[in-house]
């Protein structure tokens, strides 16, 4: 068997990995390649397997950077089913329409910024083909052993990360022996809101595992509650806007039902909060629809608070015109606007307006990839580049990183002591993260494994 990492391997985006058999050929996810916008583009139009040739994809969870390049992968010749969760494929269907809307404005952005006589640009994908793909989800509840074929066994996990994520487990026939594979996905935390923990699966023969926060320890909810309440106050005197990029899968939801408990226990400042996001809007609709799928604490909310996405003082935006209105409104207020990394979205003409002036803070809740706008503001880069205008940071920035939704050093500890209380783990390769967290989980990985942890880079393949 053979496994290439053609995605997310020596960096943290665009997760992708062909699985090759004697008989089968499986990739693991299809994500977008997140960061400058030319490499990004070379990346992410171009596949390093052969799309047509594929049996199937089997999907972790619905992120842009592990779900984002599946129309491409259409538009390419794949015609195969793509497998995940219920949630999973409702939210994907969410996802794949805006991230084509993404694609095509960025054409016509780059197309008027080109000379007439140059080429014209093209989307990656457009809204055709995010409809076909759509129609190749086959979801698989979790917990279900379910026969792909006679050579190729799947069975979903809980993975915590975000609704509908899960630990990809797979037993595979090559040459007439079963071999199980284990997939990570992104693996989430434990005690966090909404969802349940993680599940603990057995040892495998060949590990994936992801490693975004593999030398981070995340700090306590106690303590983002309180940070959150003096970044907050803190505006509320100054005078000044709290802008909050904020993934609208996952990290959105999250924190307005932090903001949510701190309304309810009397302790959120009175400023009005603004969720500046129609993907937003749509995906906390889904997380209503799959209530059932949340965790206890959230039902045990529901007694006493009706919509735990929702209170006093927040709104909603939806048209244009709203969230340009923002940019001129006066006093204080909160702005939770997509795109997390600043790339994209609404969130970018809200800093555009906002970071030249000392009163506001800028308040990065997630991840920021290399080479992106988040991860130069969170650097405090002393003059910044928003939508072709060279911007002097003068904000402040605060970095809350306790609300990330990936599991941290002692999560990974305790789900690797999981997998090595049965059989431990014969390979294993670790991806999506960069090189500092990836050596650090390899230390924390090295005692359950057969042999030393493998840290692959782009295009490399393994025989295992």
């Amino acid at each position: 068997m053979k496994i290439t990492f053609l995605g997310a391997a020596g960096e943290v985006t665009g997760s992708q990995h062909l699985i090759e058999t004697d008989r089968l050929r499986i990739l693991l996810d299809c994500g977008l390649f997140q960061g400058h916008r030319l490499e990004a583009r070379r990346k992410n139009e171009k596949f390093h397997c052969d799309p047509k040739n594929l049996d199937g994809v089997i999907l972790s969870h619905a992120h842009a950077d592990h779900c984002g390049n599946l129309p491409g992968l259409y538009k390419a010749g794949f015609r195969g089913p793509i497998f995940c969760t219920p949630a999973t494929a409702d939210v994907t269907d969410i996802m794949l329409h805006d991230s084509a809307h993404i694609q095509e404005e960025d054409a016509r952005y780059l197309n008027r910024k080109h000379p007439p006589d140059a080429p014209r640009i093209l989307p990656l994908y457009n809204d055709d083909h995010v409809t076909e793909v759509v129609k190749l989800l086959e979801t698989i509840p979790y917990g279900e052993w379910h026969e792909l074929s006679k050579d190729l066994r799947l069975r979903f996990q809980e993975a915590g990360h975000i609704l509908g994520s899960a630990i990809t487990e797979i037993e595979i026939r090559d040459k007439g022996d079963w071999k199980r594979i284990v997939f990570t996905g992104d693996l989430g935390r434990r005690g966090t809101p909404l969802l349940h923990n993680p599940q603990r699966v057995e040892g495998c023969d060949v590990l994936i595992t992801e490693s975004t926060y593999g030398n981070r320890i995340h700090p306590p909810e106690d303590d983002i509650k309180t940070q959150l309440k003096a970044i907050l106050n803190r505006a509320a005197r100054q005078g000044g806007r709290v802008i909050i990029p904020a993934f609208s899968l996952g990290r959105t939801q999250t924190f307005i039902y932090f903001l949510n408990e701190l309304h309810n226990a009397g302790e959120l400042p009175s400023i009005p909060v603004f969720v500046d996001s129609p993907l937003s809007y749509e995906i906390t609709s889904i997380y209503r629809k799959h209530a059932s799928s949340l965790d206890a604490a959230f039902h045990r909310r529901l007694q006493s608070d009706r919509d735990p996405f929702s209170f006093p003082g927040l709104r909603y935006i939806g048209s244009q015109s709203e969230s340009m209105g923002l940019n001129q409104r006066k006093g204080s207020f909160a702005v939770i606007s997509a795109s997390g990394m600043c790339e994209a979205g609404r969130v970018v003409h809200h800093l555009l307006h906002g970071l030249q002036d000392p009163n506001n803070i800028v308040l990065l809740i997630g991840y920021q990839a290399e080479n992106t706008l988040g991860r130069r503001i969170q650097e405090r880069m002393p003059v910044v580049r928003v939508l072709d205008h060279d911007i002097e940071l003068l904000a402040d920035v605060e970095v809350l990183q306790g609300l990330s939704a990936h599991a941290d050093a002692e999560d990974f500890k305790w789900w690797f002591e999981g997998l090595g209380a049965v059989r431990g783990v014969g390979r294993a390769f670790i991806v999506h993260g960069e090189q500092e967290s990836a050596v650090a989980l390899s230390q924390l990985l090295d005692h359950v494994c057969d042999e030393p942890p493998t840290i692959p880079q782009f295009g490399e393949s393994f025989e295992v």
